[in-house]
């Protein structure tokens, strides 16, 4: 049986749920926006994980899981809980349940899309760029500092230069124009992550263990992921890959510890990709709903098969 963790209406989730139903397996649902309802205990002993999981249809061994498919949401946001105080019962009881599924999931049996280890280079750009590196992809030229004269020196050898975060909470891409320029001053109290802007078409690499479907984002914006936002226009389009970048996907995404990944990806002019990051929970829907490519489908073999 496959336990599928996250919001069970949002796409990505309800996608995977589709696959798995066209292919008739097995699986239960922890919908977090429902975890008042659920208990679940867990034991670690020297004869291995055992406990159980109470959901609205019952109760389950743990070890009946033989899949897990991870897409959970901060359970301090729920709307469920947007109403309660810090500490009260139902935040406490929301609380125990995820860090007790999170220990699981760390030491279950059960094939995991993704543990949580494996997710955490996401939370640094530039621990992560260094081991995307490490797979023989390049990375873009990179300077993180606080000093403003660093910065205009850098802008100088490269031209156009572009910033963003540094950890794993999404921020808007922007180049560095002149209204960015005037306050550079302000990075003196927290460093910022500058790199130089890399011309060519920007292509989503999903991998889905052996599988890989790639598309490739044609915007008039940088950061196409906010063209609605900024008035722009962006279209998907299913893609091919050179079957030796392709295997370094697949390979990059094994060696991050990880079974599915999106990895984003600036093919230049001459032909050579620049790896920006790998996503360790990709919103594939998105994508799946723009080029057909069936990712859920491929997703739900692989949970399907362990």
């Amino acid at each position: 049986m496959i336990l599928l963790a996250g919001i069970a209406s949002e796409g990505t989730l309800a996608l995977l749920i589709e696959a798995l139903e066209s292919l008739g397996s097995s699986y239960r649902v922890f919908h977090q926006r429902r975890c008042a309802d659920y208990e679940m205990e867990l034991s670690v002993a020297d004869d291995g994980v055992s406990g159980q999981l109470r959901l609205e249809d019952g109760i389950y061994d743990l070890r009946e899981f033989s899949a897990v498919y991870l897409r959970l949401m901060d359970d301090h946001i729920l709307p469920e809980l947007k109403q309660e105080p810090e500490g009260s019962p139902a935040r406490r009881h929301a609380r125990a349940v995820h860090d007790i599924l999170y220990r699981w999931i760390e030491v279950a049996d059960a094939f995991v899309v993704n543990r949580s280890d494996p997710q955490g280079s996401n939370s640094s750009k530039p621990y992560q760029a260094q081991l995307i590196a490490a797979h023989g992809l390049r990375v873009p030229e990179t300077l993180i500092t606080n000093d403003p004269a660093e910065v205009l020196s850098f802008q100088r050898a490269h031209g156009v230069i572009i910033y963003k975060s540094i950890s794993g909470v999404r921020s808007i891409v922007k180049s560095l124009d002149e209204s960015d320029i005037a306050r550079l001053n302000d990075i003196v109290w927290c460093p910022v992550q500058f790199q130089a802007l890399v011309p060519g078409r920007d292509v989503r690499v999903h991998v889905v263990g052996p599988h890989v479907h790639a598309t490739e984002i044609v915007s008039d914006v940088l950061d196409y992921r906010y063209a609605t936002r900024s008035g722009g226009k962006t279209t998907l389009r299913a893609a091919e890959l050179d079957p030796w970048l392709a295997e370094r996907c697949v390979a990059l995404t094994a060696g991050l510890g990880l079974v599915l990944a999106g990895i984003d990806l600036r093919i230049g002019p001459d032909g050579v990709a620049t790896c920006f990051e790998v996503n360790p929970s990709p919103s594939y829907s998105y994508y799946q709903a723009h080029t057909g490519q069936p990712i859920a489908a491929d997703l739900a073999r692989v949970l399907s098969d362990a």
